[in-house]
């Protein structure tokens, strides 16, 4: 009988408490067996994935100067609307971000400029124009990773 008069249901609840506690303590763990299956798992998705994920970059790389290329040539429509006519090959592409001092001068040329500040392509080079253009009325290009005029430029004339 406990002190109270009453018969303790759990004589030995200590015992069993500190037993439930070394056995939890014991079950909480991962098995080295179990560790090494997600390793593997793991190991496997990484030879699947990396391979496709590798190839993303140059893609990234493309999408962006194609985007770019767009702003470009909506920044220089805006620029003939005003001024009738697209900035020379000479001028270049600055002529969006400064008024040309070379001729043909621009007479409503937009103050502040059309464009913030020129861009470089993903490969940190300038964007290439042309006007008039080989492929158009005009050519605003990038060419690549390569730094060279070829087939693989990625151009107005190509970009969708």
């Amino acid at each position: 009988m406990s002190p109270t008069g009453f018969l303790n249901p759990f004589p030995n609840m200590k015992e069993q408490i500190t037993m439930m506690h070394q056995t939890s303590r014991r079950a909480s763990g991962f098995t080295l067996i179990e560790v090494m299956v997600v390793v593997v798992i793991l190991g496997i998705l990484a030879a699947v994935l990396v391979p496709k994920v590798m190839d993303r970059p140059d893609e990234a790389r493309k999408v962006k100067a194609a985007q770019d290329i767009r702003a470009l040539e909506a920044a220089l429509n805006l620029y003939r609307l005003d001024n009738y006519e697209y900035p020379s090959t000479d001028q270049g592409l600055e002529a969006l971000v400064e008024k040309p001092d070379i001729p043909p001068e621009p007479a409503r040329w937009k103050t502040g400029g059309y464009l913030d500040r020129m861009p470089l392509d993903p490969w940190r080079q300038p964007y290439q124009y042309l006007s008039p253009g080989v492929h158009g009325t005009i050519d605003i290009f990038s060419t690549g990773l390569d730094k060279q005029p070829s087939d693989d430029d990625i151009g107005n004339w190509n970009v969708e």
